[in-house]
């Protein structure tokens, strides 16, 4: 298995930012325009919640896929996990945290998966797909920032 883990400091209240990464209408505004990502399924935008899923189809390595998640854990405004119910992955759980110091919200992603295809999956984790992972995730939450603090993200 394999974790990624990053951080981002946001100049915006703590409420803001974490309905802001869990409003999906962003959440497709924010991704890498090449992966053609959308909503499909369950939430399709606006903001998700507890026990509620959304299906997102996007480009991956040129290949076309959808991956259903649910949120399993919710506690607002400083948590809220993502688990992977159907997908390309064997096992994916995105960990969302948020802490509020003195204005600014650092928002933190864990990001835990693992491929299918025993060891040549594991070749696959470490070669490629942490970097890609890791870089997917800096890209989302810089522009979400970007967005926060212009003053234009969600308010619900």
């Amino acid at each position: 298995m394999v974790t990624v883990q990053t951080q981002i400091a946001i100049q915006a209240p703590i409420t803001q930012c974490f309905d802001s990464a869990r409003d999906i209408s962003l959440h497709t505004r924010t991704v890498w325009k090449h992966t053609k990502e959308e909503a499909v399924g369950g939430v399709t935008s606006g903001p998700i919640g507890a026990h509620q899923t959304v299906t997102f189809r996007a480009t991956h390595f040129g290949i076309r896929q959808s991956l259903t998640s649910k949120i399993t854990e919710f506690n607002a405004p400083f948590r809220f996990v993502d688990e992977m119910q159907r997908g390309a992955f064997k096992y994916l759980k995105h960990i969302h945290t948020f802490e509020e110091h003195g204005g600014i919200t650092m928002m933190k992603d864990t990001l835990y998966f693992e491929t299918p295809l025993g060891w040549v999956g594991r070749i696959a984790e470490r070669a490629v797909l942490k970097r890609y992972m890791e870089k997917f995730l800096e890209h989302r939450n810089r522009e979400l920032k970007r967005i926060l603090e212009a003053g234009a993200g969600t308010i619900l």
